[in-house]
């Protein structure tokens, strides 16, 4: 029998979004536009990133020496368009564009004008 291939895909995009960023949720069931979370981790072949306090899921672990064990919450990947970086100089939701300053390529907010560290 002839095996499936594998899908492949062309390219990674680039992420929009980093770790240690502020965000805010814009859509699904942890929408809240006032309150912004910072990004833990981010999975670019997925299109996902784990935010503090979003998408929490039980967790079940064995008691370890260093660890004893039991039930805890762990937040969980949601997706990349879910989320919207948080403009550091209003800190309200803003688009991201990228613009090349003292030959580096830096991320800006469209809507301040602010450049993002």
């Amino acid at each position: 029998m002839a095996q499936k291939a594998k899908k492949q895909q062309r390219f990674t995009p680039k992420l929009k979004i980093k770790k240690g960023d502020k965000v805010v949720v814009i859509a699904g069931a942890y929408k809240d536009l006032d309150r912004s979370r910072e990004v833990l981790e981010v999975i670019p072949d997925k299109n996902r990133a784990v935010v503090e306090d979003v998408n929490m899921a039980k967790k079940h672990t064995k008691p370890t020496q260093d660890n004893p064990g039991g039930i805890n919450d762990v937040p969980m990947p949601i997706h990349i368009s879910n989320l919207m970086l948080v403009d550091p100089k209003t800190g309200e939701p803003t688009r991201v564009g990228r613009k090349v300053v003292d030959g580096k390529l830096v991320r800006y907010s469209k809507k301040s004008g602010e450049i993002i560290k």
